[in-house]
């Protein structure tokens, strides 16, 4: 009876520890929600292939600066986007990270204009693990280039 009684426990200890991983894997932490921004760009790099001007394979890499919309004097997070030229004229293939105080969300699709945008929501860090959704880009001023960013979050 006492070997039965070990063998169950070995086999439902085996068992905890073969679901274990499973069970850490968490849904996103944050339910549907919307997260309302502004970033401040930074700098502006472009890598230039030849042929010289705009042309397929270029690559444009922008870093920003994020703020609460209460309090648009001191940065909560930073925001860096990397684009590739698709086309000889605007459009790019981008991807973007936004990492805020509770974690990271990253974002990417085609943008033609900077100047307004959607991406969407490929996942996240933090609390922001396996989040969904989309990101708009609005912009508001021209110098220094600032922009509105509105985050939707889907449960």
């Amino acid at each position: 009876m006492k070997q039965r009684l070990g063998w169950l426990a070995i086999g439902a200890l085996a068992g905890m520890l073969a679901l274990a991983p499973w069970e850490s894997r968490s849904e996103a932490a944050v339910g549907p929600g919307t997260i309302r921004v502004t970033n401040r760009e930074v700098k502006v790099t472009r890598v230039d292939i030849a042929p010289h001007g705009t042309s397929p394979g270029d690559t444009e890499i922008v870093r920003q600066q994020l703020f609460d919309r209460r309090n648009p004097s001191k940065p909560i997070g930073h925001a860096d986007l990397v684009c590739t030229f698709v086309d000889s004229k605007r459009l790019r293939a981008c991807r973007a990270t936004y990492v805020l105080p509770r974690g990271e969300i990253v974002a990417g699709g085609s943008v033609t204009y900077r100047q307004f945008y959607d991406l969407a929501v490929l996942g996240g860090t933090g609390v922001y693990d396996n989040a969904r959704g989309s990101v708009t880009v609005t912009r508001t001023h021209r110098r220094p280039v600032r922009d509105f960013v509105v985050v939707r979050l889907v449960g």
